[in-house]
């Protein structure tokens, strides 16, 4: 599995990737995660709010940064 944090390195972008890595470690998930900051590769996923949360190249959420626990059924 492939996790992407999209945005441009603010406080919530790093509060969802530290979520993100609590949720998956937590789960026991074999997962990369990735920070993608460039802002023409944020828009060719189509999203205008960030952070924004992609889990094998779809995008599951943008412009919130949710719990732990709501994150995980995003990565079921």
């Amino acid at each position: 599995m492939v996790i992407k944090i999209l945005g441009s390195g603010c406080m919530n972008c790093k509060k969802l990737e530290a979520n993100v890595r609590k949720a998956i470690e937590e789960m026991g998930i074999d997962a990369r995660v990735e920070k993608v900051t460039d802002f023409k590769d944020i828009a060719s996923y189509g999203v205008m709010r960030t952070p924004a949360l992609v889990v094998d190249e779809q995008v599951k959420l943008m412009g919130k940064v949710p719990s732990i626990g709501e994150l995980k059924k995003y990565l079921i």
